[in-house]
């Protein structure tokens, strides 16, 4: 795969995205959008794929957010757009995934940045990582699920606080509120986080793929996350990897899962 503004490399299992614009501190143009929506697509369907890193480029930033330039004269009408196009192509693609997805938060992550990694499946953050909602200062509102993930994760008095004052907090603030699994340094950082995919690696995708569905059908509208979890619980039972997984239980040795 081929992009101008990220670089995907594949080790085995998994897979790693850099957003690489560090002139931008990484910020997310349409172009970059789209070239993540293809490349998240295309892994997905690539069966020896088990987990997927997102990062930035450089130490400042994983993604310092949103290109304002592209869309500071949009009517009402663009800006609709523009938050509904992209929240289907990548912020919802990413956290519908199955796929795990773990965000590596390498500085600064604002805006659409942080939106981007509270899409991913979990997050782990370097020691001058920094994270925020700053668009009430532009006179506009997080329009990339920001409104709607934030709360999730750190509770809603919490978010409300994090998205009217336009402030940043640090990595122990964020790891503090829930927000970010855990906390090391820029040189450990990449490591920790293939140590965990590595954890991962070792289980089955297709058990993965169904908690993940059920974790996240407990937060859409209409949808039974219980309900969800009884069907999922029920469909690995007929696969290859609950038979594998039992079997290997049974004959005290490690299971050999085949690719998602």
């Amino acid at each position: 795969m081929n992009f101008e503004n990220i670089l995907v490399e594949q080790v085995n299992a998994l897979a790693t995205i850099t957003i690489n614009r560090p002139k931008k501190l990484n910020a997310l143009n349409k172009a970059t959008i789209e070239e993540l929506h293809h490349a998240f697509k295309t892994l997905e369907k690539d069966a020896s794929v088990k987990v997927i890193i997102i990062t930035g480029s450089g130490e400042k930033a994983f993604v310092a957010g949103a290109d304002i330039s592209e869309f500071a004269h949009f009517s009402s009408e663009e800006g609709r757009m523009l938050a509904k196009k992209g929240q289907e192509i990548l912020f919802d693609f990413v956290e519908n995934l199955s796929t795990p997805v773990i965000a590596v938060v390498n500085g600064f992550a604002l805006g659409g940045g942080l939106e981007l990694a509270m899409a991913c499946h979990f997050r782990v953050a370097s020691e001058n990582a920094k994270m925020g909602l700053p668009e009430v200062s532009l006179g506009v509102i997080p329009g990339y699920g920001g409104t709607q993930r934030l709360p999730q994760l750190v509770g809603k008095g919490k978010a409300m606080e994090l998205i009217m004052t336009a402030g940043m907090i640090s990595a122990e603030e964020a790891k503090e509120a829930g927000l970010v699994n855990h906390i090391t340094s820029q040189e450990e950082l990449l490591p920790l986080a293939e140590k965990i995919a590595s954890k991962i690696i070792r289980n089955s995708s297709i058990a993965i793929s169904a908690a993940i569905k059920a974790v996240n059908d407990n937060f859409k509208d209409g949808v039974n996350g219980f309900e969800s979890e009884i069907t999922e619980f029920g469909n690995c039972f007929s696969t290859e990897d609950f038979k594998e997984g039992t079997t290997a239980f049974l004959e005290k040795r490690k299971p050999k899962f085949p690719g998602k």
